[in-house]
C-alpha cells in the first residue's frame, strides 16, 4: 500500500502536469502582493501609452506561454480597472501588426 509521502509525490506530479500547480503558485503571489499593496498610498493613473505597454507585454507573455508570469500581470494590473482606460482600436491595430 502507498505511503502518504508517494501519495503526495504523485499528486504534485499530477497538478504540475496539468499546470494547477504553477497556475495555483502564480495566484497566491499575486494575493500576496496585493496583500502587501498599501491601499491608502493610490497609484498613480497610468498614460496612455503605459497601457499600451502593459498590454503589448501581455501579450508577449501569453504568445510565449508564460501564462503564470502572464496570470501575476493581470492579477498586479490595475489598468483595466480604472474607469475610461481603454485600448481603442487604433491600438488594437498596432497589436495585430506586432503578431505578424
Amino acid at each position: 500500500m502507498a505511503n502518504v509521502t508517494e501519495l503526495k509525490a504523485v499528486l504534485k506530479d499530477t497538478l504540475e502536469k496539468k499546470g494547477v500547480l504553477g497556475h495555483l503558485r502564480a495566484r497566491i503571489r499575486a494575493e500576496v502582493f496585493n496583500a502587501l499593496d498599501d491601499d491608502r498610498e493610490p497609484r498613480p493613473s497610468l498614460s496612455h501609452e503605459n497601457l499600451l505597454i502593459n498590454e503589448l507585454i501581455r501579450e508577449y507573455l501569453e504568445f510565449n506561454k508564460y501564462k503564470y508570469t502572464a496570470s501575476v500581470l493581470i492579477a498586479d494590473d490595475h489598468l483595466r480597472k480604472e474607469e475610461g482606460k481603454n485600448t481603442n482600436s487604433e491600438d488594437v491595430r498596432i497589436s495585430q501588426a506586432v503578431k505578424k
